[in-house]
């Protein structure tokens, strides 16, 4: 009995891995021309290969928040997104949101409230604050609970977070990007 007899593979030519996509991205302003492998995930892109490790893997599955970026202006967790299905956007990670040696206005009272103790959530957190408040829904301090739930914090210090987040939302500009 032949070895391929059985195969029902047999005859046909392997499979070959699929190829790179070429991509272009903005990230934190400056243009960049990638080749990514079709199935990396934006997160890995950006800390895998830009080396941006502000942005954290948490949970790796969407459930935690630790990945958040803003990808033209909203607010996604990377670890969802693959690369290629975001070929010409615009990406701000946390290392984007500074404007010189200023930081963001939320960035400012994440600072001022003490809203992080670990700090391994707080840049997704101040991310997805940042989107949020651009987003102009948040009214109330139970709106800015509601539509922050996606982020979580292991240290809870959602108190200091929560203040954080309705300062720079009085003061008007947090929703601001560089």
């Amino acid at each position: 009995m032949s070895s391929s007899a059985g195969d029902p593979g047999a005859g046909r030519p392997s499979p070959t891995a699929p190829s790179p996509h070429p991509i272009t991205l903005r990230v934190n302003g400056a243009p960049k021309q990638l080749d990514v492998a079709p199935w990396t995930t934006l997160l890995d892109l950006l800390r895998d290969t830009l080396e941006l490790t502000g942005t954290k893997k948490g949970c790796d599955h969407g459930q935690c928040g630790a990945c958040t970026v803003l990808v033209n202006g909203k607010r996604i967790n990377s670890c969802l997104s693959l690369a290629v299905t975001q070929d010409g956007a615009e990406v701000t990670t946390i290392e984007g949101l500074a404007s010189g040696g200023t930081l963001h206005p939320v960035q400012a009272a994440f600072v001022e409230k003490d809203a992080f103790q670990c700090g391994y959530c707080t840049p997704g957190q101040i991310c997805s604050a940042v989107g949020l408040l651009r987003e102009g829904r948040a009214q109330s301090l139970d709106d800015i609970r509601e539509l922050m739930s996606g982020n979580l914090c292991r240290c809870g210090a959602y108190p200091n977070i929560l203040a954080a987040i309705e300062q720079a939302r009085r003061q008007g500009n947090g929703g601001q990007t560089p």
